[in-house]
């Protein structure tokens, strides 16, 4: 009898899990018509999402409401925090698949991508050695360019130099962050919508050049007015048109090599939060800068003469805008940052011009020339090392935590212990970061007195160093808070972050700096100059 009635048993749980798999393979073949209905949905804006993965074996208990629950798809409009890739094209990466391996309070338990201590020094290092001596180069470049005729006649300039070179904060480093969060997650294996991606971010970083160009000149060329109490319209003109040709051709060179870093970096096996943010700042400040003197010298030759010439230069470039606006348009990654990504980076634009300010003013204070020799170092270091950070950061919640969601230690209020004290990734990578700060100045600050033909250290670099390490020590922290703030609210931190914490290191590397060179003045040292 026992056996009579276990055999019934067992067909009855056998008919249930045929019942159930005929049920899963119906929802499967809906599920599968539904997507081929919205296909192509993901570049009008909208994404079409699975909820979780549809090869799931069917289970015997015959639980299909669960089943039916985890094939259930919705159509959400895209938003800023989604991936950078829909989920079908890469289902072959680790990262796959990224909602159901979330943890129950909204991230997983991963660290972003595994790498030892030793891989992360050494991938950090040697950008960091190389954007160093760019930003030395530039620094040694302005010292020369300051007595250049334009740069004499229109000092506007020294208002409009951090602004434009905050560009490399704006766009090309968050342009390197976003795509390095997207190869760390894998959502740049498919050849074809790699390529739609990286034209999509190119042609708007071209786009927002071309803005931010136009208007870093109208701020300067304000300052300029208010500290001055006169305003040249010639002098606006050129400022207007070296600015934009300046911030195009350095961004559309830069972005090239940055795509190039970014995927060679990975064929290599490098992490490319390590490297490609320095790298897009080791000649990006050198670059920019030889492009602005250039064209601002050029222009100053047919400024008396030949003026409309700079009208027909910036007419060119501010022709271009459909253009950039039609192709970014295309991938929906770009296209919400068409829309929304204007603030911080017009913000940061605002920031780094007061930095300029500042700068402009040390200018013309023979007591404190110095300091524009340092300043791109200062500033370009300090924006490098926290970049490197918020990549990284950016990179950890893309990956392992869902929109809008943090980590429990990231609920409370932010402290100093919280980003540097810990066991993970980030807190070691901070930690590495804020280490380097004073080895790495003290080898930049000697090459740059070298390079002005002495044999000695200049008398200002403990303390220019002390300062130095508190700046890159407040930026560390405010990145830790402000990328999971932005998280938590909804916006991507790879757009959002960079762009205000470069024009903070802009300004808070000018102010510490112009607040040694007062000092030493103050105490009688010249060793500085």
């Amino acid at each position: 009898t026992e056996a009579h009635c276990l055999s019934d048993k067992l067909a009855s749980e056998l008919l249930m899990g045929n019942t159930a798999a005929a049920g899963v393979k119906s929802t499967m073949g809906t599920a599968g018509s539904q997507d081929k209905q919205t296909n192509g949905s993901v570049g009008k804006g909208n994404l079409y999402r699975s909820n979780g993965s549809t090869s799931q074996p069917s289970h015997p208990n015959g639980n299909t409401a669960a089943l039916n629950a985890s094939l259930s798809y919705e159509l959400r409009p895209y938003r800023e925090t989604d991936a950078l890739l829909p989920n079908e094209h890469y289902q072959g990466s680790k990262f796959s698949g990224d909602t159901e391996s979330k943890a129950p309070g909204g991230c997983s338990p991963r660290d972003g991508p595994a790498e030892s201590l030793c891989s992360m020094v050494l991938q950090i290092l040697v950008p960091f050695l190389l954007a160093g001596l760019g930003t030395v180069c530039a620094g040694m470049l302005l010292d020369f360019v300051q007595h250049w005729d334009v740069f004499q006649e229109i000092t506007e300039i020294f208002i409009l130099v951090p602004a434009v070179l905050g560009l490399k904060g704006n766009l090309e480093m968050t342009m390197a962050s976003r795509l390095s969060t997207a190869v760390n997650a894998g959502k740049m294996e498919p050849a074809r919508e790699k390529w739609r991606l990286v034209i999509g971010n190119l042609a708007l970083k071209q786009l927002q050049a071309t803005v931010l160009g136009l208007l870093a000149a109208l701020m300067a060329t304000a300052l300029g007015w208010m500290m001055e109490g006169e305003m040249l319209l010639n002098h606006a003109t050129l400022l207007c048109a070296a600015s934009i040709a300046t911030a195009f051709m350095a961004s559309l060179l830069q972005g090239v090599i940055m795509v190039g870093v970014i995927i060679g970096s990975k064929k290599v096996g490098f992490n490319p939060d390590n490297v490609a943010t320095p790298m897009a700042a080791s000649f990006g400040d050198l670059i920019t800068l030889a492009f602005l003197a250039c064209f601002s010298q050029w222009f100053y030759t047919f400024l008396e003469l030949y003026s409309y010439v700079l009208y027909l230069v910036g007419l060119v470039f501010v022709s271009l805008i459909p253009l950039w606006v039609v192709v970014s348009s295309k991938h929906p990654a770009s296209c919400i940052l068409l829309r929304t990504g204007w603030e911080p980076i017009i913000t940061a634009m605002i920031i780094s011009s007061i930095g300029g300010l500042i700068l402009d003013k040390t200018v013309s204070d023979p007591n404190l020339a110095g300091v524009i020799v340092y300043a791109p170092v200062i500033n370009g270091i300090g924006g490098n090392l926290v970049s490197i950070q918020s990549s990284r950061i950016a990179t950890d919640l893309h990956v392992n935590c869902s929109a809008g969601e943090v980590s429990e230690d990231h609920n409370s209020c932010s402290s100093p212990c919280r980003t540097f004290c810990g066991s993970g990734a980030n807190h070691r990578s901070a930690r590495v970061l804020l280490l380097l700060v004073i080895p790495g100045q003290l080898i930049f600050i000697h090459a740059i007195h070298l390079l002005k033909g002495s044999h000695t250290l200049p008398s200002p670099v403990f303390i220019t160093n002390l300062l130095l390490y508190l700046q890159v020590f407040s930026l560390l922290c405010i990145a830790d808070w402000m990328v999971h703030c932005l998280w938590r609210r909804g916006k991507d931190p790879d757009s959002y972050s960079i762009p205000y914490l470069t024009a903070l290191a802009d300004l808070l590397g000018t102010g510490l700096l112009s607040l040694v060179f007062l000092l030493l003045w103050c105490i009688g040292d010249r060793g500085s100059t």
